[in-house]
């Protein structure tokens, strides 16, 4: 009898980092791969996603929780609706083991269902930090919902542990953004250009700004600094990535439209560029700007700068190619100095990605298909003070 393996996605960052892994679980025999797709897939205003994903697998199950607002109230709200939809999916679907990946607030909703229904859990991505945003409680939470961990690096093996997590349990096997650069083939210029119906410029930025979530009222404000600080920027080209379903993430996607209608000359704005035009645009990018994880995770990779702006990221491993900045037009600038510095595009050149081998699906397959499950869900904490 196969393994049936659950995979729970609710964005299009979260679903390319787990495309490879899904496209394994579905070529191993012994498994059979269920996956429900939640959050901002289902959501017209951001691009309504799921369809892509259904060319590529079968989705077991749709849960629609995403209202027709940002606040805190709203979250809190789309947090219960989604707890009680993946109970009943739970339920009918019967997993042997649920997989969910990083911090996100409906992925949090999709573990403590899981925990009550008492299915085991992957959790993919544990043991980092994001200091500046509620995702990190989330993600430590997560974890200490679930019995397997497969982590990005080292560092991140060792806080996992730290929380009380059995090492027998806690596997260490590179980001999985890493993967898709690898095994992807990406667009050349000229293609990308075509896809985007956009031409690029001497110079060009990618842009992706979340809102900073244990910050109040502060989207609007940060997002206008840097709008001022790269209109300044001269010869540039800018590709935005649109803001995810977070506190205030409306402000930011609505700056985003009036900055490219009154600039459309120089800048165009995407709910979502999708997987392979997002690996390939970062191909001819001089940077990255913004405080998104895959400035981190991915842009590295492809030797380009990152212009990581304020807390979001506060507390991740970095490659020497990020710029850390303030959320201000001077920092920005400043920001933007050293990453066209003559010594800092030469350093680019030997800049090493700290995520790993990009080989992770295929580590994970592995022990998700082989893990005895049998009284998985009995934890022990594991005391790193009675262990010395």
């Amino acid at each position: 009898m196969k393994r049936k393996i659950c995979v729970v996605t609710g964005t299009r960052a979260e679903y390319g980092l787990l495309y490879w892994l899904m496209r394994s679980i579905v070529a191993e025999k012994t498994l059979e791969l269920q996956l429900i797709v939640t959050g901002m897939h289902l959501s017209p205003e951001f691009g309504l996603t799921y369809k892509e994903i259904e060319k590529e697998f079968k989705i077991n199950k749709k849960i629609e929780i995403l209202l027709s607002s940002d606040t805190p109230i709203a979250i809190s709200k789309s947090m219960g609706l989604a707890q009680i939809s993946f109970a009943e999916a739970y339920d009918e679907l019967k997993p042997d083991l649920v997989i969910v990946l990083g911090d996100r607030y409906e992925i949090f909703s999709a573990a403590s269902a899981a925990t009550i229904a008492r299915i085991p859990i992957a959790h993919l991505h544990g043991g980092e930090t994001t200091e500046g945003a509620y995702d990190e409680a989330m993600r430590h939470s997560i974890t200490k919902m679930s019995h397997l961990h497969f982590v990005a690096t080292e560092v991140y093996r060792k806080r996992v542990i730290q929380l009380g997590e059995d090492p027998l349990r806690v596997f260490n096997v590179g980001g999985l953004g890493i993967e898709n650069i690898k095994r992807l083939e990406l667009l050349s210029k000229e293609a990308f250009e075509k896809s985007i119906d956009f031409k690029l410029a001497k110079k060009n930025i990618l842009v992706t700004f979340h809102p900073v979530t244990l910050e109040n009222t502060t989207a609007q404000q940060q997002f206008q600094e840097l709008l001022d600080a790269i209109d300044k920027l001269e010869e540039t080209h800018i590709i935005f990535t649109k803001a995810n379903s977070d506190t205030d993430g409306r402000i930011i996607n609505q700056m985003i439209d009036a900055y490219v209608s009154q600039n459309p000359h120089k800048a165009i704005g995407f709910t979502s560029l999708g997987q392979l035009r997002y690996l390939s645009a970062l191909q001819f990018m001089d940077a990255m700007v913004g405080n998104s994880s895959s400035g981190l995770l991915e842009a590295p990779s492809f030797k380009i700068g990152t212009i990581n702006i304020g807390d979001r990221q506060k507390g991740r491993i970095k490659a020497f190619s990020i710029i850390d900045c303030e959320p201000t037009r001077q920092s920005l600038k400043e920001a933007f100095d050293k990453l066209y510095s003559i010594t800092f595009q030469e350093h680019l050149k030997m800049v090493a990605n700290p995520y790993g081998d990009g080989c992770a699906s295929q580590e994970i397959l592995k022990i998700v298909a082989s893990v005895d499950l049998k009284n998985i869900v009995k934890k022990t904490f594991y005391d790193l003070d009675s262990m010395q």
